[in-house]
């Protein structure tokens, strides 16, 4: 047996938060599995590996959970990112009666239409934050309707979604903080529920009527809500707003998009792939499993599986740390795979392509007119503030 190679490395110091990608590499060279003595877990980065182990739920549970501490593990084991079929298959088919092509479809025009508005203001300004003028835009405009959340809590479910991820890390600072912020938001849908704040219509009440008539706990669907407030919202923000930052450093690419604007799915793939809203998720080993190089995960072991890596793997992309809306290797793990493939991920398409499809029929370039602010984060990427300027054309 081949053990993983091991590591001194801090993945979640914040120098490499804010820049992981070197050390990704670092990681991938070493091995298909390294094991980091500062969290003792095993990375997994190579892309092959990363899809094998989103496929294998029985090697690689989500039930014990997908945090590198018990407090998180403990507190979201009713979400649906911590549960393994059955259970994740018929709590999971609760989500996608909403979120489905079919259930999806009539909301197309609405987010053509918002997306439309969105690019008319943005040409307007000029200058513009792409975060907090551009990227939150769509997802709490559409998101936060289709879920049915009260007006007067949108702000702070926005502002306790990020927190949480940071919970789901290793004990640090960034991790006890996220703590704090994921009970207030626990707290806050529990009041919600108890109290049937929800608009009707939406998928918070779906869930809610399931709750009441006994198909689920109120537990359970306090979990589930929970957990797709820290999906839905943060990840399609972060991909947004990326997305502005990408194009500005990659004039060509952008003028690409202008020319032929069929390509704009493809292009957020592609945002997604090159700056991964969701990094890494932690998995539990629940037996001996052989890696790709031969080595041997033994069972019992944490593992981070990383998204992030994968997407940057030079044995699965060329020039993979290039952004090129039009390559050839279509697949990538931004949205998860396998049975915890990212539910939102229709939603999460359909408003990127709508809006950067509006946008390159009015702006010629993009340019960036400050230093970005990244928000670091153990489990996630993306910006707290980027100043830029739409230079319509």
């Amino acid at each position: 047996m081949t053990a993983p190679a091991a590591s001194g490395i801090d993945l979640y110091a914040d120098a490499v938060l804010a820049d992981p990608f070197p050390t990704y590499r670092a990681l991938r060279d070493m091995g298909s599995a390294v094991r980091l003595e500062q969290v003792d877990a095993c990375f997994i980065g190579r892309f092959r590996d990363v899809r094998a182990a989103l496929n294998d739920w029985n090697s690689f549970s989500s039930a014990s959970g997908i945090g590198l501490n018990p407090v998180i593990n403990d507190a979201w084991q009713e979400a649906l990112i911590c549960q393994d079929p059955p259970v994740h298959t018929e709590r999971r088919r609760v989500i996608t009666e909403v979120l489905s092509p079919v259930a999806l479809k009539p909301l197309a025009e609405t987010i053509g239409r918002r997306a439309e508005g969105l690019a008319d203001r943005i040409a307007e300004m000029g200058h513009f934050d792409a975060v907090t003028d551009f990227a939150h835009d769509l997802p709490i405009g559409v998101v936060m309707d289709l879920i049915g959340w009260p007006e007067d809590v949108r702000p702070r479910l926005l502002q306790l979604a990020e927190g949480s991820w940071n919970a789901a890390g290793p004990e640090n600072a960034r991790m006890r903080e996220g703590l704090t912020q994921l009970g207030e938001m626990m707290a806050l849908i529990a009041e919600i529920y108890d109290h049937d704040r929800v608009l009707p219509g939406g998928f918070a009440a779906q869930m809610i009527g399931h709750a009441h008539a006994g198909h689920i706990s109120r537990e359970t669907a306090i979990g589930m809500l929970a957990g797709y407030i820290v999906a839905a919202f943060e990840t399609t923000i972060s991909a947004m707003a990326s997305g502005i930052w990408l194009f500005a450093q990659n004039p060509a690419q952008w003028q690409k998009l202008k020319d032929n604007p069929q390509l704009a799915m493809q292009a957020a793939n592609e945002i997604v792939r090159v700056e991964s809203p969701l990094q890494n998720f932690a998995r539990f080993c629940a037996r001996d499993v052989a890696m790709s190089d031969g080595v041997i995960i033994p069972g019992g072991s944490r593992v981070i599986v990383s998204y992030a890596s994968a997407n940057r793997d030079e044995r699965q992309f060329a020039d993979p740390d290039d952004f090129i809306i039009d390559r050839k290797e279509k697949q990538n793990l931004g949205f998860g795979h396998g049975p915890h493939g990212c539910a939102g991920q229709g939603l999460a398409r359909m408003e990127l392509t709508a809006v950067f499809t509006a946008l390159a029929a009015r702006i010629d370039r993009f340019e960036l007119t400050g230093e970005p602010q990244r928000a670091i984060n153990n489990v996630s990427r993306g910006f707290r503030s980027l100043p830029a300027q739409a230079v319509p054309g």
